[in-house]
């Protein structure tokens, strides 16, 4: 690896809120996410007029993050959704599924009030952005929601077109309150991720499960015990 040469004596600098040092960066353990978070921040620090977000597709194009992201089995993609998600979840970025002629694009705000506010406005039709359009959120009806859905968007992240078709297709083969406590573990180990979720059923599935334990190992608490096993390349650490 090259060594960094230093700072030049002129340049530009992109401000962060001190609540970013005292809350945010003790909490966020994900590399991507950490990196996603930064770019973010000085994507949106850039920008120009009402309102200020930035796209799935800005971020993906940005050549410096896409390299920083590679690695760890995924592509570039992957890892910036899953950072996306995670950040999301945490409340650092507001998150909106809007859509350009027929597709789905995500954009993002950060969580200030101004950013509350033009989600909230661009969501109930209040604030038009030129090509794009607001959409209902990915998945079923809210009324028809499962609370799979629900719990999974509470405590993990947005609920992508992907993740919606694997949580049906998890509800095939698992009961769903093994679905609920799958999520709710993921979370509590800041795990935030689908792959993560799935991992944890598979093992329940092999090893057993009686009232939230393990037949085998119940005595292991941390989350690296999915990483073992037959499914453990699955999942992102």
């Amino acid at each position: 690896m090259k060594p960094f040469q230093g700072f030049p004596a002129r340049m530009e600098f992109t401000p962060l809120p001190n609540v970013f040092f005292s809350r945010l960066l003790p909490e966020i353990t994900d590399m991507a996410e950490l990196k996603t978070t930064l770019h973010v921040v000085a994507a949106l620090y850039r920008k120009k007029g009402y309102p200020r977000f930035v796209s799935f597709g800005e971020l993906l194009g940005d050549v410096s993050l896409a390299e920083s992201l590679k690695g760890a089995g995924e592509s570039p993609e992957e890892a910036l959704r899953g950072a996306l998600e995670m950040a999301v979840a945490r409340g650092t970025l507001v998150g909106l599924a809007l859509e350009r002629e027929g597709n789905s694009e995500y954009i993002y705000f950060l969580n200030d009030e101004p950013g509350r506010q033009a989600a909230a406005k661009i969501e109930g039709g209040e604030l038009k952005l030129s090509g794009l359009k607001s959409v209902k959120r990915p998945g079923v009806a809210a009324e028809e929601l499962p609370d799979i859905f629900t719990l999974y968007e509470q405590n993990i992240g947005m609920l992508t077109p992907m993740i919606a078709e694997e949580l049906r297709d998890a509800e095939k083969n698992y009961p769903e309150d093994w679905i609920k406590d799958a999520i709710r573990e993921a979370a509590l180990h800041n795990k935030r991720s689908i792959k993560y979720i799935a991992k944890i059923l598979e093992t329940w599935s092999v090893e057993g499960r009686t009232d939230g334990t393990y037949q085998r190992d119940s005595k292991k608490a941390g989350p690296d015990k999915y990483f073992k096993g037959k499914y453990g390349h699955m999942v992102r650490r």
